[in-house]
C-alpha cells in the first residue's frame, strides 16, 4: 500500500501506524557476503558527518551528490560493493534503504527492491554486518533511511547506539510525526546520530518552520506528493519551496522523490538546493540488471552522469 503525504509531512495515516506489529523479516543465511569486484582503498581520514559534510561542500561552492539504494537488493554482497562504487563516484553522502514489508512512504520501484531483500532473507543484523565491514572503506558519511516499527521492535536507545557503533552518521524515519520525534530525537542526539526530518509541498509553513528547526543533518525537501518514484520532470513548486525554507532556516536542504535524471540534478541544483537524492532511478539500475556484476557498471556510469550535472565548484 502506498500513500501520499499529508498536511504534517508524513507519509502513513494513523490508522495504518501499527508501532508494535510482529516483524515479518526472514532470518537470514549465516553465510558471509562474498566481494563481487576488487575492494576500495580504506579512507585515511576518519568520515566527516552530515552536517560538517554539506558546510564543507558549501565553502568549496558544491552540492551534494545523495544517492539512495535499499540494503539486500540483489543481495548483501552487491549492496557493499554498491556503496564502494558509489563513494568513489563522488557521492557526498549514501542514503541505505532498511527493507521493511509496509514500506509506505516509497513507490512501486523501491517497494519491489525491499520485497526482494526480505524473500533473500536480508535481517537488520545482516545489513549492521555489512556496514560495519564496508563503512571504514567509505569517504562519506551513511544515513540509513527506516521505517519506525523496526525501531521501535529493538528500542530506541538501543537502535541508535547500534548503528552509531557501525559507524553511521545520520537516520531518516519517514513515518513519524514531529509531536512524536522527541525520543528519536533525544537519543539521537545522544548518540551522535543527525535525525533528519522531512517536510512536502503540502506542510503547512508554521509545521514546515517547527520541522525545519527540529531537523538535524539537513532538512529533506519532498519534491512531489505521493510517493518515491521517477519521475518525468521536477515540479516548479520546488524552487518557491527552497525559497520558504531557506527564510527560515540557515539549515542545509536536499531534495527528494522523483529526482531521477542529470537534467533533473542541475535543474535543482540551479534553484538553490544544498543537495540532490536520487533514490528510484538507481534502485531500478540494480533490481533490472541481468547479473549484479552488470548493475555494478550501469551504477558506476549513471552515478558519475549525475555528478557531472552538479556545480564543479571553486
Amino acid at each position: 500500500m502506498a500513500v501520499a503525504p499529508n498536511a504534517s509531512g508524513l507519509f502513513i495515516p494513523s490508522q495504518n501506524y501499527r508501532r508494535l506489529s510482529p516483524s515479518r523479516l526472514p532470518l537470514i543465511s549465516s553465510s558471509r557476503p562474498k566481494s563481487l569486484i576488487a575492494m576500495a582503498s580504506l579512507s585515511i581520514a576518519p568520515t566527516l558527518g552530515i552536517s560538517n559534510t554539506f558546510s564543507r561542500l558549501k565553502e568549496q561552492g558544491k552540492v551534494a551528490l545523495i544517492p539512495y539504494i535499499t540494503a539486500g537488493d540483489p543481495d548483501l554482497s552487491t549492496t557493499a560493493e554498491a556503496l564502494k562504487i558509489l563513494d568513489s563516484c563522488g557521492s557526498d553522502i549514501i542514503e541505505l534503504g532498511v527493507p521493511y514489508s509496509d514500506p509506505l512512504a516509497d513507490g512501486p520501484v523501491i517497494q519491489a527492491a525491499a520485497t526482494r531483500a526480505l524473500a533473500r532473507g536480508t535481517s537488520f543484523s545482516a545489513i549492521l554486518a555489512m556496514l560495519k565491514e564496508v563503512i571504514p572503506q567509505l569517504s562519506c558519511p551513511i544515513a540509513l533511511f527506516s521505517y519506525y516499527n523496526p525501531i521501535l521492535k529493538r528500542g530506541v536507545e538501543k537502535f541508535m547506539g547500534t548503528i552509531k557503533d557501525v559507524g553511521v552518521h545520520g537516520l531518516v524515519v519517514p513515518d513519524v510525526p514531529l509531536e512524536e520525534t522527541e525520543v528519536l530525537r533525544n537519543e539521537a542526539a545522544k548518540h551522535g546520530i543527525e535525525l533528519v526530518l522531512l517536510t512536502t509541498p503540502t506542510t503547512p509553513q508554521e509545521r514546515m518552520k517547527a520541522i525545519v528547526e527540529a531537523s538535524e543533518g539537513f532538512v529533506y525537501l519532498v519534491s512531489s506528493v505521493g510517493v518515491t518514484g521517477a519521475r518525468a520532470s521536477v515540479s516548479t513548486r520546488v524552487q518557491s519551496l527552497l525559497q520558504e525554507i531557506k527564510e527560515a532556516t540557515t539549515k542545509p536542504v536536499a531534495v527528494g522523490f522523483g529526482i531521477s535524471k542529470p537534467e533533473h540534478v542541475q535543474q535543482v541544483s540551479g534553484w538553490g538546493a544544498d543537495g540532490v537524492i536520487v533514490g528510484s532511478a538507481i534502485v531500478k539500475i540494480l533490481g533490472d540488471a541481468n547479473s549484479p556484476e552488470e548493475g555494478l557498471k550501469e551504477l558506476e556510469s549513471f552515478a558519475r552522469s549525475l555528478k557531472a550535472a552538479l556545480p564543479r565548484g571553486q
